[in-house]
């Protein structure tokens, strides 16, 4: 339909340059207020907010358009395009000798009637200007408007084929800047890309991640909310909703979206909106007692009277914030305003100044012919006064988008300045030509636009860029209720051409007053935030930032809020109790000062001073019989070793060094190998000993005490031997074990050779079992010679104890391993101290009469026979 449209209206516009361009067929001329001027400006305005749609019969013509619902604060943009271009033709610096006109037309915020505005801007010769091509003569050679991006995006299409500059002043859609769709469109409000990333970095600062958002049913609305959405999913937050406000303005369709709002759980909305359609959702809002929402403004409402002023939205809306343009302080535009009576010589000419008092005063101005009360409302007096009137036309305290209109007229003017200047053979066209300014060309002047760059009156710097965008500066105000009014307090800035170093966004947090009069920053999340030492786990089949926080497991830490995932300490290191630090982890090792550590050495204590005993009554005893009959040097040898094999276990003890690790399994090796030499040649002596008594058997030479020193020796020398080799080619060394299920390092000593420690396990081993066989063959000498019998049972607990330790040593872990060997090397030693020297010690001090050769040469004989 829009094609069609355009197509019916360009067509009337295809003549020679000898005819006239006439109006579509059927149609009548708009209202339009006009001043003739050397260069004439179009200017489009919504001065209403809605077209009453005509009921059609399809039987006569249509009746006129019918706008209704007065906009005072467009008209108030009206008015200020009509001050600018007045203050340049009274100062008459910037366009010496050339008088700037206009005419200005309602578009009554409706795409239609914007495009059938221009079409009459377009559509009505005046010789003035020619179109391009030479087609066809055009009335205006540029356009400043329209506001909403709705309707700009109807009038740049036709105006931008046939190149004719537009300059709006409040069209903020992103749409606008493709210069393939829209070459003639420029502006004077910052584009909504760099509102919604200014509205993103606003959600990131205060960390927000359940963000709701409704939006307007038009190309303003829905553009930006688009954006929005897509720009907070990079920031890794969502939005909780995204619904639309219907143009139609469907109670059951808004009440819908409301209901959404409750069960969505977000705290923070964004309106991206004209000023109407929030104030359609506000009024639904108030309706269904919605409240503790924080309500983020976009550009289009976040300094609207309309929504400030009344006092039955300050409940809701006290506290809300959002970004506006920067404003300017225009202090001749009031007494400019305020001029403005239907007696003045102007009023005639000007089709909108009738509804405007009428609207304003609430009367009815009256023709000759009309008496009385018309429509319900009281005739004017004449005696109406602007100047008493208090509303948004006359309030200029927050000249934002009238600023735009104003820097707008400017803008051409400074084009047409350039225009001027142009000296011919340095100009931009080809073959370096200027332009004729008798016939103006609507694509010279849009190329002279394009690169204007000034600095205005009131500081501001204004070019556009190559979109025919502006630099975007945003103030961030807070709507704040102070003496029953709404009053907007600047609390941050946002400037997109920030220097380097400097923050886009600057915010004064401590100034800001949220939803319900509260001072803290509202808290909008899907689901809680995760503290430190806990890691989001995502919920499946739901959005992203609905979660749940899971501890950290041992070993892993995560020091932030909302952490995705926790880190793995290093080996070296644990994580704390909370699990937000890794702490270095605990040594361990087998410590002298710990209980385990302190109960083994008193236990291997114990062991060496009974073991001294133990001597000392064999000493003062041995020339007793019991002492004399097992061998008493092999006993003292067989003592002095046990004591060393008690001793050694203390080796095992304290933080492991190179000194340690090698003397520990060496001093053990060595000693246990003493001491089952030792009963190895115990046992053998009493074996022989009895062989030996035999008749014909003279054995017992070769098993005299030196012979048995010098096995005892040899044996000895083999384990010596071993543990050399092992601490020259790979000794045992300090270990450090850190396991990363572990919260402890445990200090070991690493074995070096595994080869070589088997091998002396292994050689103990042999020995043992040797001597468990030689004294179980011994086992039923006589009496007088059972010593057989004790070394019989000391090899059994002695080998039973190892066997069990290869296991137990496997599998135990960290320092209880080394517990498992001193246990072993204990157990062992007790064993052979108890078994040998239990019974003899028992005999020498308590049964005294049994230790007698006649006694034991007694039993000998009863035993013998």
């Amino acid at each position: 339909m829009l094609w069609g449209l355009l197509w019916f209206g360009i067509i009337p516009c295809t003549c020679q340059q000898s005819q006239h361009c006439e109006s579509l067929p059927g149609s009548e001329s708009l209202p339009v207020l006009e001043r003739k001027g050397n260069i004439t400006l179009g200017g489009l305005f919504s001065l209403h907010d809605m077209v009453v749609e005509p009921s059609l019969s399809f039987k006569s013509a249509p009746p006129p358009t019918q706008c209704t619902r007065f906009n005072f604060r467009s008209f108030r943009w009206m008015q200020t395009m009509i001050f600018a271009i007045e203050e340049i033709n009274k100062e008459g610096k910037l366009l010496p000798n050339i008088t700037l006109g206009y005419k200005i037309y309602d578009s009554c915020s409706t795409p239609h009637q914007a495009l059938k505005a221009v079409m009459e801007l377009m559509g009505r010769e005046n010789g003035a200007h020619k179109m391009n091509k030479g087609t066809c003569r055009g009335s205006v050679a540029a356009v400043v408007g329209d506001g909403g991006s709705t309707q700009s995006l109807v009038v740049a299409r036709f105006l931008g084929i046939f190149y004719v500059p537009q300059v709006s002043y409040f069209s903020s859609c992103a749409c606008l800047s493709d210069k393939k769709q829209f070459p003639a469109f420029l502006r004077t409000m910052p584009s909504d890309f760099f509102q919604v990333h200014a509205l993103v970095q606003l959600i990131k600062y205060f960390g927000w991640t359940w963000v709701g958002v409704v939006a307007g049913d038009d190309a303003y609305g829905r553009g930006g909310a688009s954006i929005f959405a897509d720009e907070i999913v990079k920031l890794s937050a969502c939005v909780a909703l995204h619904e639309i406000i219907p143009k139609n303005r469907a109670q059951a369709v808004i009440s819908s979206v409301i209901s959404r709002i409750r069960t969505s759980g977000t705290r923070v909305i964004l309106v991206f909106a004209v000023e109407q359609d929030a104030a359609v959702l506000f009024d639904e809002v108030l309706r269904q007692g919605l409240t503790g929402i924080q309500w983020l403004a976009s550009e289009a409402w976040s300094s609207a009277a309309v929504l400030s002023t009344p006092k039955k939205y300050h409940s809701i809306l006290h506290g809300s914030m959002g970004f506006a343009i920067r404003q300017a302080r225009m202090p001749a535009l009031k007494d400019f305003l305020l001029r403005l009576h239907p007696s003045s010589p102007d009023a005639i000419e000007d089709p909108f100044l009738k509804p405007f008092w009428e609207e304003v005063f609430q009367c009815r101005l009256l023709a000759e012919r009309e008496e009385g009360n018309v429509g319900g409302k009281p005739p004017c007096s004449g005696a109406e006064d602007l100047a008493n009137v208090t509303n948004i036309y006359t309030d200029v305290s927050q000249l934002r988008i009238s600023y735009n209109v104003y820097k707008a007229v400017h803008a051409v003017a400074r084009a047409l300045k350039s225009m001027t200047s142009c000296v011919q053979g340095n100009g931009p066209f080809s073959s370096q030509a200027c332009p004729d300014m008798g016939t103006i060309q609507t694509w010279q002047l849009l190329h002279y636009i394009k690169q204007v760059e000034y600095s205005d009156s009131y500081g501001d710097e204004v070019k556009f860029d190559e979109n025919g965008d502006p630099a975007a500066v945003y103030e961030l105000l807070n709507w704040q209720l102070r003496n029953g009014e709404m009053e907007y307090v600047t609390v941050g800035k946002y400037e997109q051409t920030a220097t380097p170093g400097k923050q886009r966004l600057q915010i004064q947090q401590e100034i800001i007053i949220w939803n319900s009069n509260q001072t803290e920053v509202p808290v909008s999340v899907c689901s809680s935030i995760c503290p430190p030492g806990t890691r989001k786990a995502i919920r499946p089949n739901v959005s992203a930032c609905c979660h749940d926080c899971v501890a950290c497991a041992a070993g892993e830490v995560s020091n932030q809020t909302d952490a995705t995932e926790c880190q793995r300490c290093l080996p070296e290191f644990w994580s704390n109790n909370e699990r937000t630090l890794c702490v270095p982890k605990q040594v361990e090792f087998l410590s002298f000062n710990d209980t385990m550590g302190i109960t083994l050495v008193t236990i291997s204590l114990t062991g060496s001073i009974c073991t001294c005993i133990v001597m000392i009554i064999f000493s003062h005893h041995r020339s007793s019989a019991i002492v004399r009959a097992n061998n008493s040097e092999l006993s003292f040898l067989l003592l002095f070793s046990l004591t060393l094999c008690f001793l050694c276990s203390l080796t095992f003890m304290g933080r492991p060094s190179e000194w340690s690790c090698m003397l520990r399994h060496t001093a053990f090796g060595i000693t246990f190998v003493l001491c089952m030499s030792c009963l190895l040649g115990k046992t053998i002596v009493v074996l022989m000993a009895f062989k030996t008594s035999l008749p014909g058997r003279n054995i017992m030479k070769w098993f005299g005490p030196a012979q048995q020193k010098t096995m005892i020796s040899l044996c000895t020398l083999v384990q010596v031997i071993i543990c050399t080799v092992w601490l020259v080619v790979a000794p045992p060394t300090p270990h450090r074990l850190m396991p990363h299920e572990s919260s402890v390092i445990v200090l070991l000593c690493d074995e070096g050779s595994r080869t070589a420690f088997t091998l002396v396990l292994g050689y103990i081993g042999v020995l043992a079992c040797l001597c468990l066989l030689l004294a179980f063959m011994a086992r039923k000498l006589p009496g007088n010679f059972n010593e057989a019998r004790l070394i019989t049972f000391s090899m059994l607990i002695f080998c039973t104890v190892w066997a069990a330790f290869v296991p137990a040593y496997l599998t135990s872990p960290g320092k209880y391993s080394i517990v498992t060997e001193v246990f072993a090397i204990l157990a062992s030693s007790y064993g052979l101290l108890g078994c040998i020297f239990a019974p003899k010690c028992y005999v020498i001090l308590l049964k005294p009469e049994k230790n007698t050769r006649k006694h034991m040469m007694t039993k000998a004989t009863a035993d013998r026979f």
